[in-house]
């Protein structure tokens, strides 16, 4: 699994505890503070501190009201914490502003190691998963903290005397702060809402469920039978779906014709997976083979299996998805600035209006350039394009290798988890860091043995270290690992140095999950340069870019499924699992029919649902696109300079708007601009070379 931005936990936890709640009585809710009491608070303030003070007076009473509840005390008690809590003087507000972020630290560092603690007999390979270890990863640690902040009158006073800035103001205003004003401003993004305590713990719940679900759901591909009945995979070849299958899909590109017989079996395969059609039992099964094609379950090659095996899975894959959505939805009445889960995440999280990310999506996914590299694809292939061709992998510098000799290399280097955390010094140097910086970057890297696909997992306090979550198997890694593990290597370095290369602790990480994705997508592209076979050159680097414009087609359309399917949902909340079923198939072939089928020549497909994302980390797969053109404009920026250096100027800016932070990173907002110009430029040359 690719990472959050924040780590799979940590402050992960506090995005949960702010998205997710419990229905509560009206009275409960409501801020309880009249008009009358504000404007009384207000005037008493500004006659006590002048006029020149109103503003913020007016901003900071109506912000405390906002979130006031009756448990907090009633009118007087209200009026007795403004008047006794208000900070005029700016000594003082740099003092609590000091001490708020220094103490922070700690809390939320410690909260997150216990967390991860907590979570490590799940997210990695250390064994069978006991009961308890399902109990205690449901743990929420940060729902209470948060509750408590509020309890103890921390987030009031915070509230009282620091701004919660709009996406707007931040937008407007954001490009002449200085870094503390910056700093200050995130700091009130954690009191920004409030809701009860058991949010984060019904969050916690569904996710925790869905990561399961996740995590085990592989597929015996070595259990696969072909259309003659015989299996058509080596022995021990087990995919997680969807990553492995996939991966798997582009792998076999450099078979020729025995692996178009493969690709067409694992199409079949995440069909039966989206439409729920798969057999329950023959998931991460070894004892059952399975005919896709005919979807009939055999004991063995030939021999029937009783016919209890033969059921599908009962939509276990939408009853799943429903679970998160309710109890995302729960919030709602918590956030009436952003009234639904789609809007905190493009809003809150992502920063960016969802209109405007699905007009940058659909610039590309209807180009020119697109249906030109298709044309390309074609005549490589010397056939027309199938629907699994999504994940055509020509145009990658990988394509030029047999995979099974880059997995014999890979084995050999790195045998085991240990030996890839004993290279990272190495490993660093040919991304391009100097030595003394490679060191200092591994000494703050734990790589660990993921349960699942793989993740990377921020830590949250300076000292502490990041940790790559990066799955090998028996006989150690293979070439698919190991460029997954060079993606989560790409998050870890991010998380470092906008941690502990940052000048305010409230302004680690970066603004949102999507520029975390661009640097792992840079990391993840010279795997080959790391494993000594040598930099791009000029021919190479314009696959390069056909192959990130195609990479970003695709995952551009799996994003909109997911976020087509949220809307879904909030026009019919109760839905059952066979509806949402159907929904999200009719979502995907739309979407399909939309923005493919002009260019597949073929309607009505759905392997647009088959993402795992959509499962465990709903919305999290429109950063991927944006994280592709961010990653394009990021490389223009670095072509030609010292990577290394570049690379950290860049992480070190920390959350600043996107916008914001990438005219400082490239000059220019997130663009889908230059990846075009740059496909055309790559066409036109394949053009000349057609015509001579």
């Amino acid at each position: 699994m690719r990472t959050m931005a924040k780590g799979v936990a940590g402050t992960l936890g506090l995005l949960l505890a702010l998205s997710g709640g419990i229905a509560m009585d009206r009275a409960e809710t409501g801020a309880g503070i009249p008009e009358r009491a504000r404007t009384a608070c207000v005037a008493e303030l500004v006659a006590r501190y002048g006029e020149a003070e109103r503003p913020r007076i007016e901003r900071g009473v109506a912000q405390l009201a906002a979130l006031w509840r009756p448990a907090d005390g009633d009118e007087e008690a209200f009026a007795a914490f403004c008047r006794e809590q208000f900070l005029a003087d700016e000594k003082d507000l740099g003092a609590t502003f000091a001490r708020l972020e220094a103490a922070l630290e700690k809390v939320w560092g410690h909260l997150h190691e216990i967390d991860r603690e907590l979570r490590t007999p799940v997210d990695l390979d250390t064994g069978p998963i006991l009961e308890v270890d399902r109990r205690l990863v449901r743990i929420d640690l940060w729902s209470p903290l948060l509750e408590d902040f509020f309890r103890t009158g921390v987030a009031h006073l915070c509230r009282l005397n620091y701004p919660v800035h709009t996406l707007a103001e931040r937008l407007a205003e954001g490009p002449g702060w200085d870094r503390e004003t910056w700093a200050r401003s995130r700091m009130m993004d954690l009191y920004a809402e409030r809701v009860p305590p058991e949010v984060g713990q019904r969050i916690t719940d569904a996710l925790a469920h869905a990561s399961e679900y996740v995590d085990g759901y592989w597929i015996r591909a070595d259990r696969l039978l072909g259309p003659d009945g015989k299996p058509i995979f080596p022995e021990g070849k087990r995919l997680i779906s969807h990553w492995g299958l996939r991966d798997e899909i582009k792998a076999n590109y450099a078979l020729g014709k025995d692996g178009l017989e493969r690709q067409r079996l694992l199409e079949t395969v995440m069909e039966r997976i989206v439409r729920q059609e798969i057999p329950a039992a023959v998931v991460d099964n070894p004892d059952l083979w399975w005919d896709p094609v005919a979807n009939r379950v055999y004991a063995a090659p030939g021999k029937d299996a009783p016919a209890d095996v033969q059921a599908r899975e009962p939509d276990r894959r939408y009853a799943t998805i429903l679970d998160v959505f309710h109890a995302e939805r729960a919030v709602d009445p918590y956030t009436p600035s952003t009234p639904t889960f789609l809007a905190r995440t493009f809003e809150r999280d992502i920063e960016i209006p969802v209109d405007q990310v699905e007009a940058l999506f659909e610039r590309v996914l209807d180009s020119d350039e697109v249906r030109k590299t298709a044309r390309v694809i074609e005549r490589r292939l010397g056939r027309h394009l199938e629907p699994f061709d999504l994940w055509y992998a020509g145009f990658r510098p990988q394509a030029r290798f047999d995979e099974r000799e880059l997995d014999r290399m890979v084995r050999e280097r790195w045998p085991d988890v240990a030996a890839f955390q004993r290279d990272l010094p190495r490993i660093l140097e040919s991304l391009g860091f100097a030595p003394d910086r490679a060191r200092w970057l591994a000494e703050r890297i734990v790589v660990d043995p993921a349960r699942g696909a793989g993740h990377a997992m921020a830590a949250e306090m300076r000292g502490q270290k990041a940790h790559l979550r990066t799955h090998a198997g028996p006989d150690g890694f293979d070439y698919k690992g190991f460029n997954i593990a060079m993606h989560e290597l790409g998050h870890n370095i991010e998380q470092v140095f906008s941690l502990d290369g940052i000048d305010h602790w409230f302004l680690r990480s970066v603004p949102n999950n999507a520029c975390t994705e661009a640097f792992a997508f840079l990391c993840q592209e010279r795997d080959l340069e790391v494993l000594g076979l040598g930099a791009p050159d000029e021919a190479a680097r314009r696959e390069l870019v056909l192959e990130k414009l195609w990479s970003a087609y695709e995952i551009m359309g799996v994003a909109l499924v997911d976020i087509r399917t949220w809307r879904w949902l909030y026009d019919h909340p109760e839905a059952t699992p066979a509806e949402l079923r159907e929904a999200v198939l009719a979502i995907a072939r739309d979407t399909w029919n939309r923005h493919y089928a002009p260019v597949f020549g073929r309607k009505d497909v759905e392997l647009l649902a088959v993402y795992s994302h959509m499962i465990s980390y709903p919305l999290y797969l429109p950063n991927y696109p944006l994280g592709e053109l961010i990653a394009f404009q990021l490389k223009e920026k670095v072509h030609g300079k010292d990577f290394g250096k570049e690379f950290e100027r860049i992480a070190r800016q920390g959350q600043l708007t996107p916008d914001l932070w990438m005219k400082r990173a490239v000059g220019a907002g997130i663009s889908a601009d230059p990846l075009l110009r740059a496909a055309r430029q790559a066409l036109a040359a394949y053009d000349g070379e057609a015509s001579r």
